[in-house]
């Protein structure tokens, strides 16, 4: 029952979200609030969280190599090894990231354990989890570099050429109207498609479903909530597009003025998004720029070859098993435990240093 009430309580807090700009513009007219302010405050929040998060992880001490390792380590030079999945150099280390940070590679090794035919384990192919994943981070970076049109004047080339490609599709030309209507971007509906299986996973399998809290579901319905929104101003609901690009324009240059009317389903679009915002550098999200920051990530594996020193290892007072056994030497005796000297010997090494 735990993961009901963590997908009710998720998708709660996100309908009163969606309330929450649709009452205050829709009704009480604040449009300022929601179309300067709030943009504004989540921008600051994310950048302090972030710079925050990242500072207190630059300064949490690193004293022993923990890189996580999945292959053969450097050692004997007929010894075939494996320079990517246990790097020994820094060229090794960057490879790695690289390929960590666009491919997902840690991900795309997972596999599944199962019981088969009484206790034998077996593992299986289990590479959804890195297509959904692939699919989600890099649609998603698609629409936030197709908005970049909104930010910028003039719209650079690339901004333009990812749009065509995204846009392939075409739904053709209304006969009455005589206007092309808006090409269907693909990576939008790939985003919903792939954030849908990210929950349907979280639901359907019991082991994921076990582990999942409130904070797992939440940011999924949030973003799911912005993707229909902005769906809706696409394809359904039309906006005043030149008076939404008036707005983002007037924010980055710090002139900010709220057009007429521009509609409170975009409102709402852009609180959920400055909700997202905000909440990334209190969320599990903030592994985006956790990744380079991560020791089992960043560090190469040349303990073979490099000594590491603890860099607070400063000395302390010991206590040796010879000084331990001269001053309790007589009442280990007692109580029957074994000593290396006996005092009798003790006695005659004296008495033939003597001489």
């Amino acid at each position: 029952m735990n993961f009901i009430f963590s997908i009710v309580l998720s998708s709660v807090v996100v309908l009163i979200l969606v309330l929450i700009p649709w009452i205050g513009v829709g009704a009480l007219k604040l449009d300022t609030l929601f179309g300067i302010i709030i943009p504004y405050i989540a921008l600051f929040v994310f950048f302090a969280g972030i710079i925050g998060r990242v500072i207190g992880w630059a300064r949490s001490p690193v004293p022993f190599r923990i890189p996580t390792t999945a292959g053969q380590q450097w050692s004997l030079p007929w010894i075939r090894r494996s320079p990517l999945e246990n790097p020994k150099s820094t060229a090794g280390v960057v490879g790695r990231m690289i390929f960590e940070v666009l491919t997902f590679r840690s991900l795309f090794r997972n596999t599944k354990l199962q019981f088969r035919s009484g206790f034998r384990i077996g593992y299986e192919w289990e590479k959804w989890l890195w297509l959904f994943a692939l699919a989600f981070h890099y649609s998603f970076l698609v629409v936030l570099i197709r908005h970049l049109r909104f930010f910028t004047e003039p719209i650079p080339g690339f901004v333009n050429l990812i749009e065509q490609l995204d846009g392939l599709m075409q739904t053709g030309v209304a006969p009455v109207e005589g206007f092309m209507l808006p090409s269907v971007m693909i990576s939008g509906f790939v985003l919903l498609g792939a954030v849908t299986l990210l929950v349907l996973r979280r639901i359907l399998i019991p082991q994921v479903n076990y582990v999942s809290l409130p904070g797992d579901y939440f940011p999924l319905f949030l973003i799911t909530a912005i993707g229909l929104t902005g769906v809706l101003m696409r394809y359904v609901l039309k906006v005043d597009i030149v008076s939404v690009k008036e707005l983002t324009m007037g924010l980055v240059t710090f002139r900010p003025s709220i057009p007429y009317e521009i509609g409170v389903l975009f409102y709402i679009h852009l609180f959920l998004v400055s909700v997202l915002i905000a909440y990334i550098p209190f969320s599990k999200i903030t592994h985006m720029a956790g990744v380079f920051l991560s020791p089992t990530r960043n560090l190469s594996n040349n303990s073979r070859f490099v000594r590491h020193i603890n860099p607070w290892s400063y000395p302390v007072p010991v206590h040796t098993y010879d000084e331990y056994e001269e001053e309790f030497r007589d009442k280990m005796i007692a109580v029957g435990l074994p000593v290396e000297k006996m005092p009798e010997e003790e006695a005659g090494s004296a008495e033939e240093e003597k001489e």
